[in-house]
């Protein structure tokens, strides 16, 4: 059951803040095992925090592993789905398992009470033992260099979070400043209409081109390699999950070679400047652009969390989810939480179900 409010004084087992993948993969394993919860988010609709991507935005993996549980992704398995496909998706999940997902509801703090936990929305106070935070990956709350701020006001600023089509740049060149997946995909999209020049430096890439026949016998291997050698149990999965956290996750379809071949610019050292309003690359290269798109990631923002659990790294103090100095808080669906997949819908689904059993094995209301 989709609803705008929920009644505040109902005694709740759980609430889980956050209606994407893994906020509503917390639901499905929660109502499976008869807890009393609610779904709480700051969206119009399920899905429209994947709708208010760029157009072109498709999935970096293949439709037969973006399934959450109970419900395969309805699309060719060897495809790779739009992001309004997967927003359709995560809406369908929510209305065929009936999940009681409370839209318009932005929480404005987090809080402790006693032996329970105090979620603040703008249509009242809610109170349960535990609360699971699904609210992304990274965040929502867009990284924007200091440098930004010289740039030439006549030089058009969007974040990747804000470019939509290349019908929102002026004439003349664009910047696309990072290298990670989302900048090289816009910088590709962009240069077919705009001269393209993508600065920043690699953070590694896929040896195999997705849409290839290769790749999808090699996917399957990868897949495990991701979920058991690429995981928080592995030395190599702990190295890895620190890599990512600190410089995002690797190319994952466009390659170099693509963006040589299609005319962007590639130019490894970072923007380390302005000079008479234009961006500086590197010690001395000046970038005479009319447009600077901000692939530069997200931050996280916690201030609404007030309790004591967040490291001086950014990152939430928890281990697979839980977090041992607040029992009966979790998070769920943020960046290596278990392994490489957590970053993936797929792997939504195995990390709410840990958190959601560890959750459970808390006494609930009423026992």
């Amino acid at each position: 059951m989709n609803t705008d409010a929920a009644h505040p004084n109902q005694h709740l087992d759980a609430i889980v803040i956050g209606a994407g993948q893994a906020g509503l993969a917390a639901g499905y394993h929660l109502k499976r095992q008869g807890a009393r919860f609610i779904i709480v988010d700051s969206n119009d609709r399920v899905g429209d925090n994947w709708r208010c991507h760029w157009d072109s935005l498709r999935l970096y993996s293949p439709a037969g592993y973006d399934g959450l549980p109970g419900l395969p992704f309805p699309a060719d398995p060897h495809s790779y789905p739009t992001k309004d496909e997967v927003a359709d998706y995560l809406e369908n999940y929510a209305r065929t398992f009936d999940l009681p997902v409370c839209h318009h509801s932005p929480v404005r703090r987090l809080s402790r009470n006693g032996q329970r936990y105090a979620v603040e929305l703008p249509g009242g106070r809610y109170e349960a033992k535990n609360v699971v935070i699904a609210t992304g990956t990274f965040g929502r709350s867009p990284h924007l260099p200091p440098v930004g701020a010289d740039l030439d006001p006549q030089i058009v600023q969007l974040h990747s979070s804000e470019y939509r089509n290349p019908g929102q740049l002026r004439d003349g060149k664009v910047l696309v400043v990072g290298a990670s997946h989302s900048g090289a995909d816009i910088a590709i999209e962009v240069v077919r209409s705009h001269e393209t020049v993508l600065c920043g430096r690699n953070t590694g890439r896929i040896p195999i081109r997705p849409e290839s026949r290769r790749f999808r016998v090699v996917f399957p291997i990868m897949w495990q390699v991701w979920g058991h050698i690429q995981s928080v149990r592995t030395p190599i999965g702990r190295k890895a999950r620190g890599f990512v956290r600190s410089h995002g996750a690797p190319l994952l379809r466009v390659t170099n070679s693509d963006l040589e071949g299609a005319g962007v610019e590639r130019v490894l050292e970072r923007l380390t400047g302005v000079r008479d309003g234009l961006p500086v690359l590197g010690e001395d290269q000046v970038a005479d652009v009319a447009t600077v798109i901000w692939c530069t990631g997200f931050q996280h923002d916690f201030s609404w969390i007030d309790l004591p659990i967040i490291g001086d790294d950014g990152w939430p103090m928890e281990v697979r989810g839980s977090v041992p100095s607040a029992p009966g808080l979790y998070f769920t669906g943020i960046s290596f939480q278990s392994s490489f997949r957590s970053m993936l819908i797929g792997g939504a689904g195995a990390d709410a179900a840990y958190v959601v059993n560890h959750l459970l094995s808390r006494p609930l209301v009423g026992q």
